[in-house]
């Protein structure tokens, strides 16, 4: 099986090769015809959709994968999340999965909503450079016990759903 994931992060990539270990996988820049920091879980998915789609238009891949992060706010919740959303597609039958949301420290997602990107925002907090390119938001929020690489996993596994199992067959 081999994959294209849609961005040249090397996360994205530690976290299609963790989930799927039996594929060859090869990072492709591609744009994701989003804001550079997703507001919202529709501009989130629509980010991960576009990703897998111009991936899987680059080269002869058996599926295009897409990993977005992004903000959001949650019903019946205060603040501000990290949220994950990843996309597959095969060209014809799209697979989408959300990963764990992490609730933003008050500081963080103040800046954040004033406009800021998480990531540098992250960086910053850290004293880091390039943290969304190594652990990520999520493994500074999490202290080290889920990483984004692990958080975009699993979103990328529910996204692999409809490719791996008959639950989401014509009549599902």
């Amino acid at each position: 099986m081999h994959i294209g994931v849609g961005s040249g992060n090397p996360a994205k990539r530690r976290a299609v090769e963790r989930t799927l270990p039996e594929a060859t996988v090869t990072a492709v820049g591609v744009d994701s015809g989003v804001s550079e920091q997703p507001t919202g879980h529709a501009e989130t998915v629509r980010g991960a959709e576009n990703r897998a789609r111009n991936v899987l238009a680059t080269d002869e891949f058996d599926y295009g994968v897409g990993l977005e992060g992004g903000v959001a706010t949650f019903d019946g919740t205060d603040g501000l999340f990290l949220i994950m959303w990843a996309a597959v597609t095969d060209g014809e039958t799209v697979g989408r999965g959300a990963g764990p949301s992490l609730e933003l420290p008050a500081d963080v997602a103040a800046r954040v909503s004033d406009g800021a990107e998480l990531g540098p925002v992250m960086d910053d907090v850290l004293g880091t450079t390039d943290v969304a390119k190594k652990a990520g938001a999520a493994g500074a929020l999490s202290g080290g016990r889920v990483d984004r690489a692990a958080a975009l996993g699993a979103a990328l596994a529910g996204a692999f759903g409809p490719f791996e199992t008959d639950l989401y067959g014509a009549d599902g």
